[in-house]
């Protein structure tokens, strides 16, 4: 019975600790951060890209307050997936104005009214503390289902800012109630309690005191510090994301199309070199998402050293939709996309990496883009709303000075052109002459119809540090630099003095006419 006593005052000074936790973080956005409501939607963006949410997944946010982070987490989720919010306070009610979609939960204990329910996804802000900790991540493991995947956002006890912050709090007698944990303390508790696939990274260099001219500035200079050695440690938050065993879930085979505009528009063309553990799933996720957009899938073998061209092989003679090319020497990416452009023949051209079929269901801002009217739409790893994380500290260097370079001189207001997730309308991809052989091209595609007075817009998405099964990167950032540097100098030359340099004229440098 004692026992018993003692276990109900502990749960409940645990409660207890969540509420302040959750008050506390409501105040000083409200106070102190002029800013949250924008750092409130790059989160619910993070979170979103981070799962590559699929909808009618359900998702529960605890410490949810006054809703504000409620409203971004309905938005970025297009109000498809159902929603559970709750609060630890019980002077907190419904939020006005909150759609009544939302669940929204006021609760003196946990799991509480939340017995027996489980949810594909928890997140939460600023609510893990040293005397609370391990009881909460239990229960936040028996509420997810198998495969369900937590996002956390904590305050970075390490951060400068706020140890002055607190510093000058405690001189005029205003005690931070918080007992943050460390980045390293956070990993090894989350582990103890059984999440597998756990990672915590330093997050977020966009803190006050800052005013609200120098948010966009910081911001950018954010993802760069976000991946410096030694510098990240002193970032404001500390992103952490694990999952529930098991490790692989199958994903739900769900319809993502909305748009009957780009019913059968959609020709796909996906390089491949040394693919054979991408190629297939990658081609089965776009049929199951995107179905009725795909005109033509073209997979074009790189001359791989591996089982790919024989995978290709395999799923050509299973689907027709699927067309292969089998190229032969010389090798290149650049090669390999401009083969798979002269023979497309949809409406819109999508190129895409064969290891993205992770962010698959971010491609749905691709079409939504072009529904809208836009000549090329381009995902963009440095859009202000994209999630990069574990990026290599020099590729981050390398592209964007780039891209400072290359605003300059071509006097154009872009981000991030680069990447190789790129929807075109055919009449301008006709129109444009490639001449790199390697991933170059790729600067070629996303400036040249910026220069020819096509509307481009960028849409954030995601990239996350490869996985094992995932393969290995071949970029290599001193052998591709020099190829980027003379596209940029060749189009500067070409939009300035209207000198046209004449390309060396192989298979790469025709425009891209369909024979």
């Amino acid at each position: 019975m004692i026992r018993q006593v003692l276990i109900t005052e502990q749960h409940t000074q645990f409660i207890k600790t969540l509420g302040v936790r959750e008050r506390y973080r409501d105040q000083y956005w409200q106070r102190w951060d002029p800013i949250y409501h924008d750092r409130l939607l790059w989160r619910a963006q993070t979170f979103r890209h981070l799962v590559h949410l699929l909808p009618n997944q359900t998702i529960l946010e605890l410490g949810a307050g006054q809703g504000f982070f409620t409203r971004h987490l309905l938005h970025v989720s297009r109000g498809e997936n159902p929603i559970t919010s709750v609060t630890f306070n019980s002077d907190h009610h419904r939020p006005e104005g909150l759609p009544s979609s939302v669940e929204f939960i006021n609760t003196s204990s946990i799991p509480g009214v939340l017995a027996g329910r489980r949810f594909d996804f928890v997140i939460a802000m600023d609510l893990l503390d040293k005397r609370n900790c391990a009881w909460f991540l239990q229960n936040v493991y028996e509420l997810l289902k198998p495969g369900g995947q937590v996002i956390f956002y904590e305050s970075n006890p390490w951060n400068l800012i706020l140890r002055l912050r607190r510093l000058l709090s405690a001189f005029f007698g205003l005690k931070d109630p918080r007992k943050l944990l460390s980045r390293p303390s956070l990993y090894e508790l989350i582990s103890e309690i059984g999440f597998i696939r756990v990672f915590a990274t330093y997050n977020d260099f966009v803190y006050a005191p800052l005013s609200p001219s120098l948010v966009w500035l910081l911001r950018d200079l954010s993802i760069l510090l976000e991946n410096t050695p030694v510098l990240k440690t002193l970032a404001g938050s500390i992103l952490i994301h694990a999952q529930k065993p098991p490790r692989i879930v199958e994903r739900p085979k769900i319809s993502l199309f909305e748009h009957e505009k780009l019913r059968r528009a959609i020709s796909v063309v996906i390089p491949c070199h040394n693919e054979e553990t991408n190629v297939e799933p990658l081609a089965t996720k776009l049929r199951d998402f995107f179905g009725e957009y795909v005109h033509e899938i073209i997979l074009v073998d790189d001359n791989s050293q591996d089982a790919t061209a024989e995978v290709i092989r395999r799923l050509s003679a299973e689907d027709p939709i699927i067309k292969p090319i089998f190229r032969s020497p010389p090798n290149g990416v650049g090669r390999a996309i401009a083969d798979g452009y002269r023979v497309a023949t949809g409406e819109y051209i999508l190129s895409m990496d064969c290891d993205f079929q992770h962010l698959l269901p971010e491609v749905r801002d691709l079409f939504d883009a072009a529904v809208e009217g836009y000549d090329v739409v381009i995902g963009s790893r440095f859009s202000r709303h994209s999630v990069l994380l574990n990026y290599p500290f020099l590729k981050i260097v390398a592209n964007r000075g780039f891209h400072v370079l290359a605003q300059i001189l071509l006097l154009r207001r872009f981000r991030d052109v680069t990447n190789n997730l790129k929807l075109i309308r055919r009449g301008v991809l006709e129109k444009l002459q490639l001449t790199q052989p390697g991933f170059a091209v790729n600067a070629e595609i996303g400036l040249q119809p910026l220069l020819m007075g096509y509307s481009v817009k960028e849409v954030p998405i995601s990239w996350i540090n490869r996985t094992p099964d995932m393969g290995m990167s071949s970029f290599r950032l001193l052998k591709v630099g020099g190829g980027y540097l003379h596209v940029l100098l060749r189009l500067w030359l070409r939009e300035v003095f209207g000198i046209r340099p004449n390309p060396k004229l192989d298979q790469t440098s025709r425009p891209m006419r369909k024979k």
